[in-house]
C-alpha cells in the first residue's frame, strides 16, 4: 500500500512558498528560501527518527535526554536544482553524507537521462532523503530513486518543494515505499511539462542563469 504523501500546511511554509514564486524575488533571496523551507520539511521528515535515553549533566545534576538512536541519514540532490536544497538539510543534520545524482530533461520528449550517480560507500547503511525542488513529470525522481535502490539502503523519502499532481500520481505508483514530503501541490502540468502555477525554472532561479 502507497504511503500518503506529507503536503505541507504549515503558516511559514506557505508565507515563503508565496515568496518563491514572485517573479522579482531576486536569486539571493531565492536560495535563501529554498533553504528555509527545506530546513522546515526537513523537521517534518526526521521525525520518525528512533531515539534513546542518556545521562547528561546538567550544572545542576543529571538529566535524563533523549538523542537519536545511531541512524545515519544521506541526502542525495537531483542535479542541479536540488543542490539549493542541501545547505537547508545539513544546518538540521550535519552529520548526514551527501550524494549527487545527475538528470537532464529531454525539452521534446519530456524523458529524463542519468549522467551521473555518485552516492556515499556506506548508502545500505543510511536512511536517503532525495532533494529536488520540483516535481513535474516525476520522471527524475523516479529514476533517480530506482538508482539509489540497487543500492539497498535502508529506506528512502523524497522532498520537493512544489508538485504536479501528474508527478505525485507516477513517483507513487512506481515507489510506493517511498514517503513523499512537499512543501505545495499545485494544479497541474502545462503543454511543456512545467508546473502551473509553479515558479519557472528552479535551477536558474537558483543560480541566476537566466
Amino acid at each position: 500500500m502507497a504511503k500518503a504523501p506529507f503536503i505541507a500546511d504549515h503558516p511559514l511554509i506557505q508565507h515563503k512558498v508565496s515568496m518563491l514564486r514572485d517573479v522579482n524575488t531576486p536569486s539571493n533571496q531565492f536560495r535563501g528560501l529554498i533553504k528555509e523551507i527545506t530546513e522546515l520539511l526537513v523537521y517534518e521528515a526526521t521525525r520518525d527518527l528512533p531515539t534513546c535515553e542518556v545521562d547528561v549533566q546538567t550544572p545542576l545534576t543529571i538529566a535524563k535526554c533523549r538523542v537519536i538512536a545511531g541512524r545515519k541519514l544521506a541526502f542525495v540532490p537531483i542535479l542541479r536544482a536540488g543542490l539549493g536544497m542541501v545547505d537547508g538539510g545539513l544546518e538540521l543534520v550535519p552529520s548526514a553524507r551527501v550524494g549527487h545524482i545527475g538528470m537532464y530533461r529531454d525539452e521534446e520528449t519530456l524523458i529524463p537521462h542519468p549522467y551521473y550517480c555518485k552516492l556515499p560507500k556506506d548508502i545500505n547503511e543510511r536512511d536517503v532523503i532525495v532533494l529536488d525542488p520540483m516535481l513535474a513529470t516525476g520522471g527524475s525522481a523516479v529514476d533517480a530513486i530506482d538508482q539509489i535502490k540497487t543500492k539497498s539502503p535502508r529506506s528512502i523519502k523524497f522532498m520537493c518543494i512544489i508538485a504536479a499532481p501528474e508527478g505525485l500520481k507516477l513517483l507513487t505508483e512506481k515507489h510506493p515505499d517511498v514517503q513523499i514530503y512537499c512543501a505545495c501541490l499545485d494544479e497541474r502540468l502545462n503543454e511543456n511539462g512545467y508546473i502551473l502555477p509553479g515558479l519557472g525554472d528552479a535551477g536558474d532561479r537558483i543560480f541566476g542563469t537566466k
